[in-house]
């Protein structure tokens, strides 16, 4: 027997041509604003999220509403779609960013590495959390517990942003450094923490939070980086010895894919964010040898500079700057950008110390691991969607993410200025020319 089945309903033509002018002038607007940021000695992530900024409430809401609202409509269908194209930009990005992470060099450094995640990730989770039960009842959502909301703003202000971390020493000719190495190592383990405790606290979000979620949730945790060793990482090696055979090289690619988007989907079945599924996956590729970073290559092209830069501006869009105006959202911003900024700076500085570092390198590690970026970013939009957040302490957030980002390069620049530089450094120096080349 056959049993007929309705056709489904099509998009509309107005709500396609919606969308791809959405898609077209976010996108457009985020990478001309991208490519000036960069010119002005600045993250490129502070340009395209200024594109979302101009064309939401701030600026084109005001200067033109009508035509911001046939544009971009408080219509929830019409926006979703934006949203999901968005949304797959951030777990390949996500994904993109886990394949950063060096294993051998956290394993290598792990003792100084060790003392400086600890301080650079508890200093500043403890303060935030305490600031965040603190905050006034204004500063969260309706229905939102006082727990997780002060478990989110400690979140945002403990994590770093390892692929803006990347990027900046890249840029400042550090990342050859020991200094270099050592902020990175220190930013990857944050990257991990940052995912893993974002992961916890959404699912307090959502089932609220008690005793026997927690547990429930770290129960999932660790089978999940089990799943990650013992199923993920052989089943990963299998698809691509059998893709790298194939006679077409972009087959590989679309097989990580699948894998990103495979393993964010086993997270957020259990309750957990999708971005962790995506994160330890990205270290799961990246791990198994030069074929894998290669093909993660071919993707990163792709999603740093179409997929990325839309994520970017759509979550601009919902940064409303006129919240600033309030003197309760102005003086949490100020108060959460300085306790962001000197915890993390502290918790870095006296972490590297312990490990035996000197004053200097104390000092160029807490100012390198202050950049927030893009993790940040993620952490608020999912604080957002989950009703944790309001759109004024989601402003505060994302201006936190900018800001420090934008504080890192000429505090390094401080800091690194008089350090000489060592044999074996040079030598890294040369090996990593011969590997852009």
């Amino acid at each position: 027997m056959v049993l007929s089945q309705a056709p489904l309903p099509a998009i509309s033509h107005h709500q396609m041509l919606v969308f791809l002018l959405q898609v077209g002038l976010l996108l457009g607007v985020a990478v001309l604003l991208g490519k000036l940021a960069t010119r002005l000695r600045m993250p490129r992530v502070v340009g395209e999220l200024s594109a979302g900024v101009l064309l939401g409430p701030s600026v084109f809401g005001n200067a033109l509403p009508d035509l911001r609202d046939w544009l971009l409509p408080h219509d929830t269908a019409q926006m979703h779609l934006l949203s999901a194209v968005a949304q797959l930009g951030v777990l390949l990005l996500v994904g993109i960013t886990g394949a950063h992470i060096d294993v051998g060099l956290l394993r290598r450094k792990r003792r100084v590495i060790g003392y400086v995640s600890v301080g650079s990730v508890l200093l500043p989770l403890a303060l935030g959390v305490g600031l965040g039960f603190v905050m006034p009842d204004s500063l969260m959502a309706p229905g939102a517990e006082r727990g997780t909301f002060a478990l989110f703003v400690g979140v945002a202000i403990a994590v770093s942003a390892l692929p803006v971390i990347a990027k900046t020493l890249l840029d400042m000719d550090l990342l050859h450094r020991n200094v270099g190495q050592l902020i990175i190592g220190a930013a990857a383990v944050s990257d991990i923490v940052g995912w893993m405790l974002l992961s916890i606290v959404a699912a307090m979000a959502t089932h609220g939070l008690h005793t026997g979620l927690v547990l429930e949730s770290v129960a999932y945790l660790i089978a999940v980086l089990a799943c990650t060793v013992l199923v993920a990482r052989p089943v990963a090696r299998k698809v691509l010895q059998y893709t790298d055979r194939s006679a077409q090289s972009d087959v590989s690619v679309a097989a990580i894919a699948v894998m990103i988007l495979l393993s964010s989907a086993g997270t957020l079945a259990l309750d957990m964010e999708p971005i962790l599924g995506a994160f330890l996956c990205g270290i799961v590729i990246s791990s198994l040898g030069v074929s894998a970073r290669r093909s993660l290559d071919s993707m990163r092209t792709f999603v740093m500079s179409t997929l990325a830069p839309l994520f970017f501006a759509t979550a601009g869009l919902q940064v409303d700057l006129s919240a600033l105006a309030r003197p309760t959202v102005l003086l949490a911003a100020v108060v959460t950008l300085l306790v962001a900024t000197l915890a993390k700076f502290a918790g870095g500085y006296v972490g590297a110390r312990m490990g035996r570092l000197d004053h200097g390198e104390g000092l160029a590690i807490g100012a390198g691991l202050n950049a927030r970026g893009v993790v940040e970013i993620v952490i608020a939009t999912v604080g957002l969607n989950l009703g944790v957040l309001t759109t004024a302490t989601y402003t505060v957030v994302v201006l936190i993410a900018v800001v420090t980002s934008m504080m890192a390069p000429p505090f390094l620049r401080h800091a690194t200025r008089s350090m000489p530089t060592t044999t074996a450094e040079h030598e890294r120096q040369r090996e990593l020319a011969g590997q852009t080349a």
